[in-house]
């Protein structure tokens, strides 16, 4: 089990959500930007238009991003993922008059969306036997992977190197020989043994490292890790 460094919830984004002020403001910005396609296919999933939802999301984010200090809300039992439902929800619920929604280029602070990938990531998805609820988690979870592998793949620096050894995360040696990576990669066995090895490590401190960013205390990782792993059972 990897172990947080002491005082690492001190600085976690979600507290820092939770504590606003300047430095609370720019954390939720960066936790919106990595977690806003979830919420966009929830009120896809809910029956809104494709134009529809992308007006609601960016109106919902706005609102969210303007109004800073959320310290007020209901942190739902500590976690951004189930604080964000529940706030889109409740924007939903209040959002009768198409007319006083905030649109998208107006005056009110926004998030740079890539609608056109997230139609095409809705339209690929194959959640149709889900809840709503259930997407959102699945959805969820998945950007949370994809966000770790940007990380790792940063850190990595040699992108094809890190091509070669990726499938290792998910995948094991019987799948991909070691010796197939080692002659591509002009080394021997035991040194891509290693490399894997290393990559599944950081690839876990990573992922835990993520999770507890969106949470309030170092208590609730291993709860959030199950459920998120569970979304794809």
């Amino acid at each position: 089990m990897t172990t947080l460094p002491d005082g690492f919830f001190a600085t976690t984004r979600w507290t820092l959500v939770m504590n606003a002020g300047e430095s609370g403001g720019a954390a939720l910005g960066e936790l919106c930007s990595a977690y806003w396609f979830p919420v966009y296919a929830y009120v896809r999933r809910r029956g809104h238009t494709k134009e529809d939802a992308e007006d609601l999301t960016q109106g919902f984010f706005a609102s969210l991003l303007a109004r800073g200090d959320i310290a007020g809300l209901r942190r739902e039992n500590g976690k951004f993922r189930a604080f964000l439902l529940a706030a889109m929800k409740h924007f939903l619920a209040n959002e009768y008059d198409r007319s006083q929604r905030v649109k998208r280029g107006g005056g009110a602070p926004h998030l740079p969306l890539d609608w056109q990938q997230a139609d095409l990531r809705f339209r690929l998805a194959d959640e149709t036997a889900l809840t709503p609820d259930a997407a959102y988690d699945r959805e969820w979870a998945t950007a949370l992977l994809e966000r770790v592998l940007t990380l790792l793949a940063n850190e990595a620096g040699d992108a094809e190197r890190f091509a070669l050894l990726k499938p290792y995360l998910s995948l094991d040696r019987e799948a991909i020989p070691y010796a197939t990576v080692a002659k591509a990669m002009n080394l021997d066995e035991g040194a891509i043994r290693v490399a894997v090895h290393r990559l599944r490590k950081r690839y876990r401190a990573l992922l835990r490292e993520e999770i507890a960013r969106t949470l309030a205390g170092p208590d609730l990782v291993e709860e959030e890790l199950g459920a998120l792993m569970s979304a794809f059972g």
